[in-house]
């Protein structure tokens, strides 16, 4: 009875900020992007939240107590690292470009940036790899609300995209960031939460959890897991774990949060409170390693195949350490995670494919000349009719969803990143580039990525490198696909340079 109360109290708070997005949102733009009026603190809580979500909070402690030390040094730390530094590096110059050219998406910057478009409805196809990682997002919700409320999995699923597609089709970037500011406070008082019992474990019960670790596997506190199937070397945990991070900042409802404000100070103001609020979220990963005192084995059984399912991980530890009442708190807050990086996902995706795929090919089969105003009414309708077709897609999807989330997601996500970092990042660092270098450094990462994870085991059966991770053949794909791209653009510049 206390989770309904709770959830009900939520949904109507989320359902109240999601009005108040729906009065500020005047049109298309608006919608997409918001006014530029939005506060540093604001936004860098909206990023942090839309960032952690599911896999965070639900999906990544799985493989941390699967894979132990390693996972959490790849998930956690060098995927943060990563995700910093490329941050810092974008965002400024990709805030200041964009806000000269009207750009309201990642692909409408690009197509601005190198003046294609045939390369900005190239990446609003791309655009729906992300589609995948939202598949991720509704399992991880139903999983925690299955178990919370006691509903069966449709019913779960009926409720999550019933709702949050409500509010964001009423509300849009408003919508999506007034709910995560209220999903992002309540995730950073639970994750206080999650790391004080973990701390309070390890200070009262130290030898005997580090003996549970060790009993379960002797490579569970190396580095390096020569055991594991996904991190069993230097390659696969650091370098893919910094390669992945520093790539995923090219995620459509990523990047441009930056066009959410106006001035670089600004800018910065935000990034200092999301590395902090972040890195709270990357603790939780260690949920992982307190899993193996605090939760017996048998536990963590699925209870109609008696299959073991590393995604109950952190809904079992929270079972298992906490009064009902509080893990009925928790669990709340859980769903709050997960539901604050969908609805990002959801703004970016219905307002790319308007946007930059819809109004495109509207102009090519359309003899009629339309006004601006016009083509941001279109797109507008456009968005909401692609938010309810996600809606039905991922229900579809999930009714029999995939055996580990966690891949799945990561597999589409990592394909559509790597194909926006040569654009993105040879845009910004260089004032004159070539349209046919950052095509092929694009098609390149991503061709890479996804012919390595298929089929990289067939092609080079005694590579040490472990192409059924997918952060492993993104990381390879990064460095074959924009290596050269960057050097190309170096001597190109050069070229230009003086020829003028």
């Amino acid at each position: 009875m206390l989770a309904w109360v709770l959830f009900g109290i939520y949904l109507v708070g989320t359902a109240y900020l999601g009005w108040l997005g729906h009065q500020k949102t005047d049109g298309f733009s608006s919608f997409a992007i918001g006014k530029g009026d939005l506060s540093p603190l604001v936004v860098g809580i909206t990023l942090a939240a839309s960032t952690a979500s599911a896999a965070t909070f639900i999906i990544n402690p799985g493989f941390v107590y699967v894979d132990g030390l390693a996972a959490f040094m790849h998930l956690g730390i060098a995927v943060y690292l990563g995700f910093l530094l490329m941050l810092w590096l974008l965002s400024f110059r990709f805030r200041k470009l964009g806000d000269e050219m009207g750009a309201l998406t990642i692909p409408d910057w690009i197509g601005k940036r190198y003046r294609s478009k045939g390369f900005s409805i190239y990446f609003s196809i791309l655009n729906l790899l992300a589609f995948a990682f939202v598949v991720l997002l509704v399992g991880g919700i139903s999983i925690v609300m299955q178990r919370l409320l006691g509903i069966s999995n449709t019913t779960a699923l009926l409720i999550t995209l019933i709702f949050v597609t409500a509010y964001v089709f009423l509300g849009g970037t408003y919508a999506h960031v007034f709910t995560n500011m209220l999903q992002g406070s309540l995730m950073i008082g639970v994750s206080l939460l999650i790391v004080g019992s973990g701390t309070y474990l390890m200070w009262t019960d130290g030898p005997a959890l580090w003996d549970s670790i060790r009993a379960a596997s002797p490579h569970l506190l190396s580095g390096i897991n020569p055991e594991g199937k996904l991190f069993n070397n230097f390659f696969s945990i650091y370098i893919a774990g910094f390669c992945i991070g520093a790539a995923l900042v090219c995620q459509p409802h990523i990047l441009t949060k930056a066009l959410y404000v106006k001035t670089d100070k600004a800018v910065r103001q935000y990034i200092g409170v999301f590395t902090l609020v972040y890195f709270l979220f990357t603790l939780l990963l260690l949920t992982g390693f307190w899993a193996h005192l605090a939760v017996p084995p048998e536990l963590l059984n699925d209870p109609d195949s008696g299959q073991f399912r590393q995604d109950l991980v952190m809904t079992i530890y929270l079972q298992q350490v906490f009064p009902e009442w509080v893990f009925t708190v928790i669990s709340v807050v859980l769903l709050a995670a997960a539901m604050s990086t969908l609805d990002g996902l959801l703004v970016g995706i219905s307002t790319i494919t308007a946007n930059d795929l819809v109004l495109p090919i509207l102009e090519q089969v359309s003899v009629k000349k339309r006004s601006l105003e016009e083509k941001m009414k279109i797109a507008f309708s456009a968005s909401h009719i692609v938010l309810i077709l996600i809606a039905i897609l991922t229900f579809w999807i999930n009714l029999h969803p995939p055996q580990l989330l966690g891949i799945f997601g990561q597999v589409g996500v990592y394909g559509l990143v790597l194909a926006a970092v040569p654009p993105l990042l040879v845009g910004v660092l260089f004032k004159r580039t070539s349209l046919t270098l950052v095509w092929v450094g694009s098609l390149l990462c991503m061709g890479t990525h996804f012919l390595l994870y298929f089929i990289g085991q067939k092609l080079f059966p005694d590579s040490p490198f472990t192409f059924s991770n997918p952060g492993v053949t993104a990381a390879i794909g990064l460095l074959i696909g924009l290596t050269p791209t960057l050097l190309g653009s170096y001597i190109y510049k050069q070229q230009q340079n003086s020829i003028s």
